[in-house]
């Protein structure tokens, strides 16, 4: 049976209306589809923005954080070398004034005397030479050939050697020294510096350690005592 137009052209509507109503849908569902890749890939940016923002932050923080360590290290070691300093400054300070009261050991001639005499036999024994010149102050010289038999006698009843000794009466020693003597021989080779100055500086070396704890106390920190 034929159908009419009017038969046809409803058919027509119906169809598409049909297509429309699957365009419609298909494209709400191809929008909905591109909204959550949308929102997806923005969620995975902007996690990845938020990652590396905080990854800068985290990195910039640990900068400030070792620079202050740093800075506070460095003002620690800069306190401890003014300490340091300080306390150097104050033995060097002790040892001075002891250089200085030197010059009242020669006031006191008894006392001076008996100084040289131990200095020479120390010196002579030291060197075990036969032939030894004796170097002191001008104002030294009548008291050191005064001291000598005394030590000639003792340095042969402990080594007994003889030993002849000369006092340099050409060269002299500074004036401006405390005092004692250097022993020299064989031209000169061999010498024996015993002044006040040379053996205050002995001394004060073997006795850095005591003087630093008796004015600072015991060091924890020091493993050795030199």
């Amino acid at each position: 049976m034929a159908l009419s137009d009017a038969d046809v052209q409803k058919q027509i509507k119906h169809m598409m209306a049909f297509i429309d109503q699957e365009a419609n849908e298909k494209a709400e569902e191809i929008d909905a589809k591109a909204e959550e890749e949308f929102n997806i890939e923005k969620g995975r940016l902007v996690q990845q923005q938020r990652v590396k923002i905080m990854e800068f932050y985290e990195k910039k923080e640990k900068n400030l954080e070792l620079q202050k360590k740093i800075q506070n290290s460095n003002l620690l070691n800069q306190a401890r070398l003014r300490v340091l300093k300080n306390r150097e400054d104050h033995v060097s300070a002790i040892l001075e004034e002891g250089r200085q009261r030197l010059g009242t050991v020669t006031q006191n001639q008894e006392q001076y005397r008996k100084l040289l005499e131990g200095l020479t036999t120390q010196g002579l024994f030291q060197m075990l030479e036969n032939n030894v010149t004796i170097r002191c102050r001008q104002q030294d010289v009548d008291l050191v050939k005064s001291i000598l038999p005394s030590v000639l006698d003792t340095y042969k009843k402990s080594t007994g050697r003889n030993c002849n000794v000369v006092i340099d009466t050409k060269s002299f020693l500074p004036a401006d020294i405390s005092g004692g003597i250097v022993l020299l021989a064989q031209k000169g080779k061999i010498k024996v510096v015993n002044t006040l100055e040379s053996r205050l500086a002995l001394i004060s070396n073997q006795m850095l350690p005591v003087i630093r704890t008796a004015l600072f106390g015991e060091n924890p920190n020091r493993k050795f005592s030199d």
